[in-house]
């Protein structure tokens, strides 16, 4: 269906986008040292099914039809501005308590709680919207066959290539993060580091154009 050659330019160029820094890899690292391997490797899943999703909305049409609207487009990106506020502030307002948390076994936050948060903030995100519609019809071969399972392969092969890659950087970010997390005030700080983030990327997303 789709060319060796083009599968290869596919995912060298899928890799190098998914590695650069960007949102969703610098969430990724700040969940996973300041929240541990499970919290980073949950949220990076998280961001993994919402590109999915993205993929889909792609393929069906709805993405363009969506953010042809430039209201639309602003409430979407002020909707992902907003989650990311409350991240920050909730990732602010309980530093000290995560810290503890993080050091009880017992206490720790189930995976599927940042899974959900990694998902939501990718799903919601309309620039990630039209990065799908406008990445994917580059290695579409009309010549092969119908559109939409090309589309749906690529964007298949990406969210693979995502899972494996945002599930490496919050593995090793949650390493880092399990040695820092033994000294309770750094980890405090580290928490903090992380909800500066998130206000960070909801002031970047709330800026952007189209």
């Amino acid at each position: 269906m789709i060319s060796t050659e083009v599968l290869l330019a596919f995912l060298a160029a899928s890799a190098l986008i998914t590695i650069a820094p960007g949102p969703d890899n610098l969430m990724v690292l700040s969940v996973g040292i300041s929240r541990g391997r499970a919290a980073g490797i949950g949220f990076g899943l998280g961001c993994t099914l919402g590109c999915f999703t993205h993929t889909l909305w792609a393929t069906l049409g709805i993405g363009a039809v969506v953010l042809a609207s430039e209201a639309t487009f602003t409430t979407l990106k002020m909707a992902g501005a907003a989650y990311l506020v409350y991240l920050g502030i909730m990732t602010w307002r309980y530093a000290g308590k995560m810290a503890m948390i993080n050091l009880d076994p017992g206490g720790v936050e189930p995976l599927a709680a940042h899974l959900r948060r990694g998902f939501i903030a990718n799903v919601i995100n309309p620039k990630v919207a039209l990065f799908f519609i406008a990445f994917l019809p580059q290695f579409v071969d009309q010549a092969r066959g119908a559109v939409w399972p090309q589309m749906l392969l690529l964007g298949a092969l990406f969210a693979a290539l995502t899972a494996v890659i945002f599930g490496s950087i919050g593995w090793f970010a949650g390493s880092i993060g399990a040695r820092l997390q033994q000294r309770p005030g750094l980890a405090v700080w580290l928490e903090r580091c992380a909800g500066t983030l998130f206000f960070a990327l909801a002031l970047h997303l709330a800026t952007a154009a189209r």
